[in-house]
């Protein structure tokens, strides 16, 4: 069998009722398309027994399905001692990843962002464009016939999340919170010790520290549709979240990187249709 070239980490709190959908449908969707060898590890983050049951068993029906095809994918389930938020699965996630991984990525588990846009991303990393890149990062925004479907609330809670965070840390993100990013393993691995935020501040927190190291970024829009039944809880969350931002540009003031080695600077990162 073929090692896989990806790793991407499907964080999954009490998900028993979307994961499954969504495993199935990244299941079908790579059996049926010729795509990149390709890890999945979900990562169960302290879920109850319920979910973890539900969340297992589709674990092993995919790897099973992959196994009985001969195909060059895999699906791995890791459970987390107990929960600590979206951040800290991520990162077990990415401490699990294959060795010889060339890309690393989280997806998240809801399926927002279908099986076919994720392949999308995953079949970028084989172009002659991801020579020139580090970072794949989706992005929810209206252009290139792009389809979002999304509460008016929650948008306009994003934009203001947006400005205030391009205010704080100057990314020039449209959107820094999509739930799908695309990193060069080699870029990531040596940030594992370094990355501390915990839930829904790490993709500020990771792409602050990446700039750093001069990463080469490109915003993708891709298809997203909110099927409900998010975690965020509206105000206190938003509220959490730019304090967060606060206590966080504070913390990386006093982080130290190493310089890494054959890294072209960014300048900004940019859209791509």
């Amino acid at each position: 069998m073929l090692a896989p070239s990806l790793s991407v980490t499907i964080p999954a709190y009490n998900e028993g009722q979307r994961l499954p959908r969504f495993v199935e449908e990244l299941t079908r969707v790579f059996l049926e398309r010729s795509a990149p060898p390709v890890e999945f590890v979900v990562v169960d983050d302290g879920s109850t027994a319920e979910h973890s049951e539900l969340q297992r068993a589709s674990v092993a029906s995919a790897q099973a399905r992959f196994t009985e095809a001969n195909a060059p994918h895999q699906f791995t389930y890791v459970a987390a001692p107990r929960n600590q938020g979206k951040g800290s699965a991520i990162r077990l996630g990415w401490r699990h990843a294959s060795a010889g991984v060339t890309w690393m990525a989280f997806l998240d588990a809801d399926g927002a962002i279908s099986a076919e846009e994720f392949l999308r991303l995953v079949e970028l990393t084989t172009t002659p464009l991801a020579e020139k890149l580090d970072v794949l990062a989706g992005s929810r925004i209206l252009m290139a016939g792009r389809r979002v479907v999304r509460n008016l609330h929650r948008h306009l809670q994003g934009r203001i999340f947006a400005t205030l965070t391009d205010a704080n840390f100057k990314l020039h993100f449209y959107d820094t919170q999509c739930g799908v990013k695309l990193v060069r393993a080699d870029l990531l691995r040596p940030l594992l010790d370094v990355l501390q935020e915990q839930r829904w501040l790490l993709d500020v927190e990771l792409l602050v520290l990446l700039k750093r190291q001069g990463a080469r970024f490109l915003e993708v829009p891709i298809d997203w549709e909110d099927f409900g039944g998010s975690k965020v809880v509206p105000g206190l969350d938003a509220a959490r979240m730019f304090w967060g931002l606060l206590q966080l540009r504070k913390r990386l003031e006093r982080v130290s990187l190493p310089a890494p080695q054959g890294v072209l600077p960014s300048g900004s990162p940019h859209l791509h249709p």
